[in-house]
């Protein structure tokens, strides 16, 4: 008779390699990723004179500080030592670096699977919490802090409490103009911040099933911010499909082989998660934030939220945020003006977004400026094999390098204090795209409606007659 488990309870089983007494267990880790903000437990490696354990299974990435402009002479000594020291670390310790030039730079979240270093069945950290990111492989991938970041340096172990299993299933079949970023900010607006919190979401249904791999990564890129500790989708054709062929993964017989063993990554039929969660596709509609937490997000055709109707526990949030944000309760999100755009980050940098956003920008003017920042200069290389560049530019927005650049400002490409900025990016927290920043989280094609109006828009009406 099988055992009723889940997809994390298999993941999680094939990577302990002991248990505590407390429960808390010691996991074997596949694949561990580095960035420049990792040097503080390459430092404490090094106060400990310790190595890395297995350098072949460390890979470095240049992201949070790389300047989208000029990358050849970074001017801010600050940046310039941030990358240097990740160089250090990388060649002292014998690590595969994507480096500012290389051909395959881009974001961490978005290297990992483009060079096929994220596959099913994996256990992948980071020292970012988007390395939930991953998990839309049907790998066991969350972020880790600085002190875990040196254990798995000098270990490949991390240890951990295993979380408990929900489930998330959306059946159904999405309008056009809809994505995965509308999915899951409207689970989060309906769940909360803590809906999901210490557990282990696993996504499920039709349209899960329908969504490509590139949606799939957007659905679990933003999983912690319902509060789960990752996501993980179950692989499938289509998983298998855009693996094949990435430099880092099995090729030829090994790939077919390991194929078989992926197949078998899937939550039994009859396994009970701790939360059950149904959603319809079909209500779904084009979702976007109004405050500064993922949470306070509504359909773009809604007004905003009277505080006084809210539970108690959210009054004093909602009307510090509408403060905050400089919105009035009851009038309508949709026509609220914005100052600039931003389309890129880990949660919607890649070819597919690209391409969602030229969709509605091809043949029109923007009215605010913006900035496009590709996932990665493999994207950036396709997106300008694609013409899609030139859609940009002509529209009038920016087009520049990779990076996780005003998602997080860490750059120097930052929102201006008091400026509304519509992004697709993952966080909308105050200043988080620099001090007194005005963020609304939204979907790629939303942020070109917006750019394209100057306001914020239902992205449907512009879509008509356009393929996405």
């Amino acid at each position: 008779m099988t055992a009723a488990t889940t997809l994390l309870d298999k993941l999680w089983s094939s990577h302990e390699v002991l248990t505590r007494e407390d429960g808390t267990s010691l996991l074997w880790v596949d694949r561990h990723l580095v960035h420049e903000g990792s040097h503080h437990a390459f430092a404490k490696l090094a106060e400990r004179g310790a190595a890395v354990a297995e350098p072949e299974l460390t890979f470095a990435v240049v992201d949070h500080y790389a300047p989208t402009r000029h990358r050849e002479h970074i001017a801010d000594p600050k940046i310039r030592r941030m990358i240097e020291t990740l160089r250090s670390n990388a060649t002292q310790h014998s690590l595969r670096l994507f480096d500012l030039m290389d051909p395959a730079q881009g974001i961490v979240h978005v290297v990992g699977p483009e060079q096929g270093l994220t596959l099913p069945g994996l256990l992948v950290n980071c020292g970012d919490s988007h390395t939930s990111t991953h998990g839309a492989f049907g790998a066991l991938a969350f972020g880790i802090g600085a002190t875990e970041v040196a254990h798995v340096l000098a270990t490949q172990t991390v240890w951990q409490k295993k979380p408990a299993a929900m489930r998330i299933v959306v059946d159904g079949k999405l309008a056009e103009g809809i994505s995965a970023k509308d999915i899951a900010l409207n689970w989060i607006a309906k769940l909360g911040s803590d809906g999901a919190r210490g557990h282990a979401i696993e996504y499920a249904g039709s349209a899960i099933r329908d969504l490509s791999m590139e949606g799939r990564m957007t659905l679990c890129n933003l999983s912690i911010e319902g509060g789960g500790r990752f996501g993980m989708v179950a692989p499938d054709d289509t998983t298998f499909a855009y693996i094949k062929g990435r430099p880092f993964a099995p090729n030829g017989a090994a790939f077919e082989k390991a194929q078989e063993k992926w197949q078998k990554l899937r939550s039994n039929e009859d396994a009970v998660f701790a939360k059950d969660v149904s959603l319809a596709a079909e209500e779904i509609a084009p979702t976007v934030t109004w405050g500064t937490s993922p949470e306070q997000a509504l359909p773009v055709s809604a007004t905003l939220p009277d505080p006084s109707r809210l539970s108690e526990e959210k009054q004093k949030a909602a009307r510090d945020a509408l403060d905050y944000m400089g919105l009035a309760a009851g009038c309508p999100i949709e026509g609220t003006p914005v100052d600039q755009v931003f389309l890129g980050s880990c949660t919607n940098g890649r070819i597919e977004d690209l391409r969602a956003a030229a969709a509605v920008l091809a043949g029109r003017a923007v009215k605010v400026p913006g900035l496009v920042s590709p996932g990665s200069a493999l994207v950036r290389h396709q997106a300008e094999q694609e013409g899609l560049d030139q859609i940009f530019r002509k529209a009038g927005l920016e087009w520049s390098a990779s990076g996780c650049s005003m998602c997080v400002g860490m750059n120097g490409d930052i929102v201006a204090p008091g400026k509304r900025c519509a992004s697709s990016t993952n966080r909308n927290f105050r200043g988080r795209q620099g001090p007194g920043a005005r963020t609304h989280l939204m979907s790629p094609a939303m942020v070109a409606a917006a750019a394209v109006t100057g306001t914020i828009t239902d992205v449907r009406p512009l879509l008509k007659g356009r393929e996405l």
